[in-house]
């Protein structure tokens, strides 16, 4: 059984910075993608950053250099560490995790790796954890 509890969303101003944190209990000992999506109202989430089992890593395009996602050693704490925030960063932050497969991704660059992740591949989320940049 997954369960995914995220924390550390909040207030900040443009600029600004906050680390998200995902208390994961998913079996990862054998390959697996987790994952970061934001929502906004009326919309579809959308992949922010994911990592699988190698941590091998992936970007979307609008927060690359600015957001780093990384795992604990025991893997079961999964972060999302946000720098230079923006107000369009505003939004519903999920974590998400599915063992199998590694995360759909493409490369745009010498270990620089675009994320393709989609909301249906994740049977699992927590309940989000909200996070608004102010101008």
């Amino acid at each position: 059984q997954v369960r995914l509890v995220e924390s550390g969303g909040g207030s900040v101003q443009s600029g600004g910075s906050l680390r998200l944190s995902c208390a994961v209990s998913v079996d990862s000992t054998g390959t697996f993608c987790m994952a970061w999506l934001r929502q906004t109202p009326g919309k579809k989430r959308e992949g922010v950053a994911s990592i699988d089992t190698y941590e091998g890593t992936s970007y979307a395009d609008s927060v690359r250099g600015r957001f780093t996602i990384s795992l604990d050693g025991a893997r079961n704490t999964l972060y999302l560490q946000m720098n230079s925030l923006k107000p369009e960063d505003t939004a519903m932050y999920y974590c998400a995790a599915h063992r199998g497969p590694a995360c759909r991704r493409t490369r745009v660059g010498d270990n620089d790796y675009r994320i393709l992740v989609v909301e249906e591949d994740f049977p699992k989320w927590g309940q989000g954890t909200q996070v608004t940049v102010s101008s």
